[in-house]
């Protein structure tokens, strides 16, 4: 009889297959199954107490009688029925914090790669040139303001750490506090980037967040400051910061997201030399089923322990 079953997905194109070997080697006293396609996961479901997978289609739902926990493989929950898993009972839980080490070194990569300009480094290597070139500073002393301080954002911060860096941070509920030296809320953001080098936006997408770095913003920062957008296109006005770039009041921008998405073709931003752009790729780490394993194993452990799926960590419902 399944007790964990693991539906037929992908995520950043790795098959599911590496989630169920990761469990079946962690999870001794369960018996946990890889469903071979979606006719399987129909066959399965009715006995499984755990399914770990992206979605929970509707016709997986009416059968799912013993299901007790959906450990969703995705930080968001938006393409959920939360409300009718709520009425059956069934505890939800998602996937945050599993992207944070990996965009947290793509951050740092790029803060480092622009900074110490070792992209001129690469194309004087092209042409075989053996001339010097200045950095354009040092990252130690500088102020780094993170937008979002949630799991990939406090990652961001963790990696600062050695730094030696002052750190600014930008969340919904500024009274929580944070790992940086400052907190402010969203309503703040101006006073926030005051004197800022480095803005690196974290925050999810949402009513509250969308146009939330717009001309007003741009303009705060100094002219050499470097903005860095790993969150979502919309975050930034695009319009705001193109003409930004175009009238050289930014050292550089990085984006692994845009707005419009995927970026087309003839699109301001591919021409400007000081613009990075990475295919929103970010979040793409090779042991991403791995950490949505440990996730439910600690869950798992908690269960046993406490003999309820209350309590549990990333628990939705």
């Amino acid at each position: 009889m399944t007790d964990v079953l693991i539906l037929n997905h992908t995520a950043h194109e790795i098959p599911s297959s590496e989630c169920a070997t990761a469990l079946k080697r962690r999870l001794d006293d369960r018996e946990v199954t890889l469903a071979a396609s979606a006719n399987e996961e129909l066959s399965i479901i009715p006995e499984a107490k755990i399914v770990v997978g992206y979605d929970l289609r509707p016709e997986l739902l009416e059968k799912a009688a013993n299901l007790r926990l959906f450990a969703c493989s995705s930080s968001g929950v938006g393409h959920l029925d939360l409300d009718a898993l709520a009425e059956l009972g069934i505890a939800v839980t998602n996937a945050a914090g599993v992207h944070g080490p990996n965009i947290a070194e793509h951050v740092l990569g790029w803060m480092l790669m622009i900074t110490r300009r070792l992209d001129e480094g690469i194309e004087r290597q092209k042409r075989h040139e053996w001339r010097h070139f200045k950095a354009f500073d040092d990252l130690q002393g500088s102020r780094v303001c993170v937008v979002g301080l949630g799991a990939i954002g406090n990652a961001i911060v963790d990696r600062l750490d050695g730094f030696d860096v002052e750190t600014v941070g930008v969340r919904y509920t500024p009274e929580k506090g944070g790992p940086t030296d400052e907190v402010y809320g969203f309503d703040e953001i101006v006073d926030a980037l005051t004197n800022v080098d480095y803005l690196v936006i974290a925050c999810p997408l949402t009513e509250t967040t969308e146009g939330l770095i717009g001309e007003l913003e741009l303009s705060t920062l100094p002219h050499d400051a470097i903005v860095i957008n790993i969150g979502r296109g919309p975050i930034i006005d695009t319009d705001s910061l193109v003409d930004t770039l175009r009238s050289n009041r930014l050292r550089a921008a990085a984006l692994d997201v845009t707005d419009p998405e995927p970026l087309p073709e003839g699109h301001p931003l591919w021409n400007f030399d000081n613009t990075y752009i990475t295919p929103h790729c970010s979040g793409y780490t090779p042991h991403y089923w791995e950490r949505v394993a440990n996730i439910l194993v600690r869950n798992l452990e908690r269960v046993d322990e406490n003999n309820s799926f209350d309590g549990l960590e990333n628990q939705i419902i």
